[in-house]
């Protein structure tokens, strides 16, 4: 192997180099097939305890205690080979998560390498002195197109603008507060106070002076 080659590439029988990535996912098809060999044969001797137990009571109920000995010495080892049928596949389990938590920090490793060199080689082609007179030209920019929008604004308004607008627009700002029973000369009063002294027409002159400000025919 040479200095510099990396872990994760691993040899078999015929000398090529295998992935570590293809080295896992073997090893947990083996683990899975081995799990599944000990439930089936879990199954069998579970088959085989329930058959043992029908004998069991069988031969007692006819009174032959010789074969009933025999059979409950066969009975316990079955139940003994179960319980260790159990444990096995709890260790194949945890032998699996470990397998599952390597194969996960392979690809983190992986994924931090190439995360590294993308940041290297933009690192690289990033100019500091360019990116900071671009931020000084987009915020000159900025303000300008800021100071011509307001100008535009304030154009258009004095443009659109007409004859007995403003008279218009206080007679509404006047009807709207003296619903609320507020002049321009008086203080905010209670609001209890407020609505219990307006009278009932107000909203009416409210919604003339929206509609244009004409009396009644």
């Amino acid at each position: 192997k040479k200095p510099g080659e990396p872990q994760a590439i691993m040899g078999n029988t015929w000398g090529r180099k295998v992935p570590l990535k293809e080295v896992l996912r073997k090893n947990k098809r083996e683990i899975n097939k081995a799990v599944r060999e000990l439930d089936r044969e879990r199954a069998n001797l579970e088959k085989q305890e329930q058959k043992l137990v029908a004998d069991i009571k069988k031969y007692a109920k006819d009174g032959q205690m010789g074969p009933v000995k025999i059979m409950a010495k066969d009975l316990v080892r079955t139940r003994t080979y179960i319980t260790k049928f159990i444990e096995l596949r709890s260790h194949l389990n945890a032998v699996a998560l470990k397998l599952q938590t390597v194969k996960s920090q392979e690809a983190m490793a992986r994924a931090m390498k190439s995360v590294t060199e993308a940041m290297v080689r933009m690192n690289k082609t990033v100019n500091i002195p360019s990116i900071q007179k671009i931020m000084v030209n987009f915020q000159v920019e900025n303000e300008r197109a800021e100071m011509t929008q307001e100008v535009m604004g304030d154009m258009l308004d004095d443009a659109m603008a007409e004859d007995g607008d403003s008279d218009e627009e206080e007679k509404i700002v006047g009807a709207v507060l003296d619903e609320i029973g507020i002049s321009f000369g008086d203080t905010i009063p209670d609001a209890p106070d407020a609505m219990a002294a307006r009278p009932q027409a107000a909203p009416v002159a409210v919604a003339d002076a929206v509609g244009g400000g004409g009396g009644p025919p």
